[in-house]
């Protein structure tokens, strides 16, 4: 007996198991067609999930950048540093995320 990952939310199940104890999925129907249709909507789901954390970093990073010139912070004081934090937090969680999605996109071709 093998723990293989089931091919929807791809936890460890028995290779004899009849369905999935996670998601339910029946794996007594499964067939090369279908688990090629459950892969590619996977990596569809990763992919959005990628570009949402990707939106939020740049969200992150223009909402401090924009409120270090609007409020027109001073350094020292804790708006400076919030907005200078979120500024150079949201540009590395930015640059992370999209190499990720690269990585997704170029694995899955």
């Amino acid at each position: 007996m093998a723990v293989i990952n089931c091919p929807s939310c791809k936890k460890k199940i028995s290779d004899k198991a009849k369905s999935c104890e996670h998601c339910q999925l029946d794996l007594t129907e499964l067939d090369a067609e279908k688990i090629a249709s459950l892969k590619r909507v996977s990596a569809v789901e990763k992919s959005q999930q990628l570009m949402t954390h990707s939106f939020i970093a740049m969200l992150l990073f223009c909402g401090g950048f924009l409120f270090l010139y609007w409020q027109d912070a001073q350094p020292g004081t804790w708006q400076y540093i919030v907005s200078i934090t979120s500024t150079i937090l949201g540009f590395i969680l930015y640059l992370v995320t999209r190499v990720r999605l690269l990585l997704t996109k170029r694995n899955r071709a």
